[in-house]
């Protein structure tokens, strides 16, 4: 990672002056040009008899594109999930997992990339593993120890949602190779704020909600598909992942071949008129700040905010080698105490408590004043 530091972008966005918006991993804000291209596309939708059988597929193919870009993939490898939970519903799908074989996720991970794998798990009489915690931060040594010739699949995210720690992908990578596992990320917590190349990581299906670090709409997310699991079957059949599904007056030609490539996983009705737009916009916006020049500004004010935390309350955090630049958990010695997200809501400024920490998740729309409010804030609960 070698960005450089950029200026707050709060003009970007609608928020108050007097609002420390702190809560990224939570749902990022839509900036104005995203909530203006949802607007114009909903509009499109109030005028039906202006839209053309072209207009189901231009803007999904723009933003398959700019997904591609983001994790240096080819378009034809993206497709369009309503959510995390079905990207890994594929996933389970698509992955063979034998009697006896075993897939590995980590003791608290998000839901969305755990159940479905229990579900297959149960299914066919497999093993399911959870990792623990570690008590060194180390993620990835932890996931390690755990690959084994009895391994599968490998379920993990690129960070953990609580409180940020990284796992070193490309090393969890090389262990499933050793093994013959596949590997599935749910990079939910990561992608738009950490550089992710796929082509270095090889991931086997990548799949991210959209509305977090990549900045956009709600119930739209995209799942990467390697090449090898192209031919897998669908979860569900839908006219626009057939082929020929751009001739509307042809649709009853009932057809049993596939859009290319990834396609043939895109959800159904992903031709969102309203939100669409709005994600073309977000993913334009990321790649004009550069993940890279993100990933580097978000750190310096994770960092500021670990430090100030460490001297002014005594609160720890996972170092910085052992976590995501962008993501920061605040632990306190006996727990996040009650009450303490309620005080700083009513001054203003919002986090949240994940597990066992208090997760601190700025963005590009922060200031400095936004961290001096953070801790001017706690100053006065601590003083109350």
């Amino acid at each position: 990672m070698a960005g450089r530091i950029l200026p707050s972008q709060r003009h970007l966005f609608d928020i108050p002056n007097d609002v420390a918006y702190l809560n990224c991993a939570y749902m990022s804000p839509l900036a104005t040009t995203v909530v203006e291209a949802v607007q114009k596309g909903a509009a499109a939708k109030a005028r039906p008899w202006e839209l053309s059988p072209k207009d189901f597929f231009t803007d999904s193919e723009e933003v398959r594109g700019l997904v591609a870009t983001l994790v240096n993939a080819r378009a034809d490898d993206v497709a369009f999930v309503p959510a995390v939970s079905y990207g890994m519903a594929v996933a389970a799908h698509a992955l063979p997992l034998g009697p006896g074989r075993r897939v590995v996720t980590l003791a608290e991970q998000f839901p969305s990339n755990v159940y479905p794998w229990v579900e297959k798990a149960c299914a066919v009489n497999a093993i399911h593993t959870t990792v623990p915690r570690p008590s060194d931060d180390d993620w990835t040594a932890a996931v390690l120890e755990h690959i084994d010739d009895a391994t599968d699949v490998v379920a993990v995210p690129h960070c953990h949602w609580t409180d940020g720690g990284l796992l070193d992908l490309v090393a969890i990578r090389a262990a499933c190779d050793r093994v013959g596992a596949a590997l599935c990320i749910d990079a939910t917590q990561s992608l738009g704020a950490l550089p992710f190349d796929v082509k270095a990581i090889r991931p086997d299906f990548l799949c991210a909600a959209g509305y977090k670090w990549m900045m956009g709409p709600y119930s739209l997310g995209y799942l990467y598909v390697d090449p090898r699991w192209h031919g897998a079957a669908p979860i569900e059949h839908n006219w626009i992942a057939r082929v020929d599904s751009q001739n509307f007056s042809g649709l009853v030609d009932y057809k049993s071949d596939f859009q290319p490539g990834a396609r043939r996983f895109d959800v159904g009705e992903r031709s969102n008129f309203a939100l669409m737009p709005g994600a073309k916009a977000a993913l334009r916006l990321l790649l004009e700040w550069g993940v890279d020049n993100t990933a580097t500004t978000l750190t310096t004010y994770t960092t500021r905010i670990a430090e100030r935390a460490r001297v002014e309350f005594g609160l720890g955090s996972a170092p910085l080698a052992k976590r995501a630049g962008h993501f920061l958990g605040l632990r306190f010695d006996t727990g996040v105490p009650d009450g303490l997200l309620p005080a700083l809501a009513a001054r203003n400024v919002y986090v949240s408590v994940r597990g066992q920490s208090m997760r601190v998740t700025p963005h590009l729309y922060n200031t400095i004043e936004d961290l001096d409010r953070l801790f001017a804030c706690l100053n006065e609960w601590r003083a109350a």
